[in-house]
């Protein structure tokens, strides 16, 4: 017999837990929302409408980067200053998941020791699986939800293994490529548009030996980036460098932000933003609902045992193949 705490919770009890900043109720509203199944659907939906009426007065960051240039580092550093100014902050870190088996290492919790024991910080450790730009699938519906629990700071850390991250580019107001210096863009595997999104590049590491380096790479960026276009929201973007692990420059890093924050805010620029954020939302939602409805159909899946069969014996192109099975569903 499950216990109480083990038992499936509604709608309401979840709500009235999340605003009164329940973490562990966040955790299971998260969970219900990250569920494939078809009975959690309709309640993480109904809570995601809930909240989405609680105003808050949040800022979205996402940050990205190869593994190895200190993100989780940067992160807790990054939030123990903001939680040191009385923000509350929640980190959803995704980490790499196996093609192969699913499994994920989850380990931010581990890397980020320090904030995860900050009473105004929740982390929130979730597979990538495989989503394109190295976010979870339901990394928007989790905002939401950190949002209505009263967490006014969200960072969303990428996996950053030189995937597309247009994904999180469209779901945050503000977003941060780490760097480190002495590496090419060959090595750290970061494409031109990545640094064409970025509204800041921060190069990390920046200590000891280190620092002439890192100079030389600021001073590169920099006019790399005076190379794109002027952005829409009037903003130009910024390269600083820091030292997470000495806690070096990171209050810049604040402190530069709030100056996008306020720029964008004036010009109205931050509000459009958060427009095109549920366009995205809606559109993506769509394309989900669609693949999850088709692959759903019984006759669907029936179809596609006979067909992945004849592509492999090398009897149908994949083509051929594909046609078939969508003309059908038709």
């Amino acid at each position: 017999m499950k216990s109480s705490r083990q038992k499936k919770l509604g709608v309401e009890t979840l709500y009235d837990g999340l605003i009164s900043g329940d973490k562990s109720m966040l955790a299971r509203a998260i969970t219900l929302i990250e569920s494939a199944r078809d009975e959690d659907f309709e309640k993480s939906e109904q809570l995601i409408t809930k909240c989405l009426s609680i105003k808050n007065e949040s800022l979205r960051i996402g940050i990205t980067g190869v593994p190895g240039v200190g993100k989780s580092t940067f992160i807790e550093a990054f939030g123990a200053h903001l939680t040191h100014m009385h923000k509350k902050v929640a980190v959803l870190a995704v980490d790499p998941s196996s093609s192969f088996t699913k499994g994920s290492i989850l380990g931010d919790k581990t890397r980020m020791e320090l904030l995860s024991k900050n009473e105004n910080a929740f982390i929130r450790p979730s597979p990538a699986s495989d989503s394109l730009g190295g976010v979870t699938r339901k990394t928007r519906e989790t905002i939401i939800l950190c949002e209505a629990a009263g967490y006014d700071t969200i960072l969303v850390e990428t996996v950053g293994v030189g995937q597309s991250e247009t994904a999180v580019h469209s779901m945050v107001d503000f977003f941060l490529l780490l760097k480190l210096a002495g590496a090419g863009d060959e090595l750290q595997g970061i494409k031109r548009g990545i640094m064409e999104m970025a509204d800041a590049i921060i190069i990390n590491k920046a200590d000891g030996n280190n620092l002439k380096s890192v100079k030389l790479a600021q001073t590169e960026f920099q006019r790399a980036l005076h190379l794109y276009p002027p952005k829409a929201n009037e903003w130009t973007p910024k390269v600083l460098n820091c030292s997470a692990l000495k806690n070096i420059g990171i209050a810049d890093v604040w402190k530069m932000m709030a100056v996008f924050i306020e720029l964008t805010k004036t010009n109205g620029h931050f509000e459009k933003n958060r427009a095109a954020q549920n366009k995205n939302w809606f559109l993506q939602s769509v394309d989900a609902l669609l693949k999850h409805r088709f692959y759903a159909n019984t006759a669907t899946k029936a179809k596609l045992k006979v067909l992945i069969k004849a592509v492999e014996a090398n009897k149908m192109s994949p083509f051929a193949a594909a046609n078939q099975l969508v003309n059908r569903a038709n």
